[in-house]
């Protein structure tokens, strides 16, 4: 098992990417809610304590024993963390005069601190808390300050335990990856050995030992996360491996042919299944986004289930399910609402009776594209934007026909292509267009015509969870849309989406 940095979450936003700031470090780390921590083993190596929405002085909120790690191994709580460790031990937490949230400079740091090694006074953190270590237990020290908090880091006497109340894995803490360097590297001795290069390497021989001669199959989309899985497998048990890629009528334009084509050169044992008229029969009809989306992911189980048992002697079925997932499955809070359904083939294992395999369920999706790269994948597919698996369904808002289909791929087509012929398609995150059940007037040549609206979105982010729409340059904009409405039968008006994850989701149903 590798050096492991476990993280235990009280609910704070900032909790995945305290983890992948960990990573970055090429160590690996993992996130249990504070109520549910493993075991302690020898490849753990540190504890981070996450910061929490709660406040340590309410009725009702977490408060673990930490006797179990405390002495035994470091320790650092950030924010909420902090704050319980001081209060457990006979400290004042108090709410702050005044709530505590942005950018703060550090006024004083212990330059013998292990923790604050090479960091600098006047250094940029980031602060948000609404409550404040007031006084600090006797055998606690304070090894830096802002302006403002006297306490913004203490160490334990005696221990390798630490508590800051900023953030360091947050952007606007200038110098927070030091910090974390110095935890995880000198203070936790980790050695900084996970890299790309050993996840492949252990993850196909983990995989051979686990499957041995067994088939296993696999839905394939065309994404990055069930590519790369197919090749990790690929790796590991070779022509055991059958891959499944449905065309269910709602991909992008000649997307079918041209995703086929990729994987077959990639040499996956690969069955391309055209049921393109049996999903337009399970959605005829339908119009409210939930029942597109499970008529969609019910019709793709029982094509998926039939096309399975054509494969005699199947014992796994393989998925490519990534860490947010896995994280949300487990969360503090519970899995959070349903917002919408997903369309995933986790709902096969009750049909099929399969054991499952996820080879990439302990990565971030940043993560997953770097093992593509490490096992030399086509940069066209590890590159690609994300794609929900309804496809086109949930981008025509309302009913959808073989018309609106073929409406929406060709406006897709072009604005997906211009991104990439203008070199903006790497510079965002997902880009996709919406046809709006809503006809406008307009004029063309000397004709009145009253034809569609499509909509084009497209958005930054790093992983899907908050997202900022796209700054894309005018001139563009222009030129896509002009190229819209005279190539594109039935549309005659183009509007771009400016609104930013939250309030707005990136998909429009």
């Amino acid at each position: 098992m590798e050096e492991t940095i476990l993280i235990l979450d009280f609910g704070s936003q900032y909790t995945q990417l305290i983890a992948r700031r960990v990573r970055e470090l090429n160590v690996y780390c993992e996130i249990y809610p504070y109520n549910k921590s493993p075991e302690i083993n020898e490849h753990i190596k540190g504890v981070i304590l996450s910061g929490s929405p709660y406040s340590v002085r309410g009725e009702g909120v977490p408060n673990p024993d930490l006797s179990g790690i405390r002495k035994k191994l470091p320790i650092l709580g950030v924010c909420y963390g902090a704050q319980l460790m001081a209060m457990q031990d006979g400290g004042d937490v108090a709410p702050s005069a005044v709530r505590e949230y942005g950018r703060a400079e550090l006024t004083y740091i212990n330059t013998g601190s292990e923790l604050m090694k090479g960091m600098s006074t006047g250094s940029q953190v980031w602060m948000s808390h609404g409550d404040t270590i007031l006084d600090i237990p006797e055998n606690f020290e304070v090894i830096t300050s802002t302006h403002d908090v006297k306490v913004a880091g203490y160490k334990v006497q005696g221990e390798d335990t630490y508590g800051i109340q900023f953030h360091p894995e947050v952007y606007h803490s200038t110098e927070g990856t030091i910090l974390l360097k110095n935890y995880v590297v000198d203070i936790c001795k980790c050695s900084q050995s996970w890299t790309p290069d050993s996840f492949v390497e252990t993850t196909i021989a983990l995989l051979k030992k686990t499957l041995g001669d067994d088939k296993v199959v696999l839905g394939l989309s065309g994404g990055v996360d069930s590519s790369v899985a197919a090749i990790l497998l690929h790796h590991a048990i070779g022509s055991s491996l059958h891959c499944i890629f449905v065309d269910n009528g709602l991909l992008r334009k000649n997307e079918f042919k041209k995703v086929l084509d990729s994987y077959q050169g990639m040499g996956l044992n690969v069955t391309g299944v055209d049921s393109k008229e049996r999903f337009y029969d399970a959605l005829s009809g339908l119009s409210e986004p939930e029942d597109k989306r499970k008529a969609i992911g019910r019709t793709f189980i029982e094509v998926f289930d039939e096309e399975a048992h054509k494969i005699k002697d199947v014992e796994w079925l393989a998925q490519g399910t990534i860490y947010p997932d896995v994280i949300e499955s487990i969360s503090v809070k519970g899995p959070s609402a349903t917002i919408k359904s997903h369309h995933n083939v986790g709902g096969l294992p009750d049909v099929m009776k399969l054991k499952i395999i996820e080879p990439l369920n302990s990565l971030f999706k940043d993560e997953v594209r770097r093992i593509g790269k490490a096992l030399e994948m086509p940069q066209n597919i590890l590159s690609r934007h994300p794609f929900p698996g309804p496809g086109l369904g949930i981008r025509i808002i309302g009913k959808v026909t073989e018309e609106k289909i073929r409406i929406l791929q060709d406006v897709d087509d072009l604005f997906i292509e211009g991104l990439k012929n203008n070199g903006l398609y790497d510079d965002v995150w997902q880009a996709l267009a919406v046809l709006l059940p809503v006809q406008t007037v307009g004029v063309m040549g000397d004709e009145r015509t009253y034809e569609n609206v499509v909509v084009l979105r497209a958005v930054g982010s790093t992983d899907g969870m908050t997202a900022d729409w796209a700054h894309l340059p005018y001139e563009f904009l222009a030129k896509v849309s002009n190229d819209i409405i005279n190539r594109v039968k039935g549309v005659n008006r183009v509007v771009y989406d400016i609104s930013s994850k939250p309030p707005s989701t990136i998909e429009w149903e």
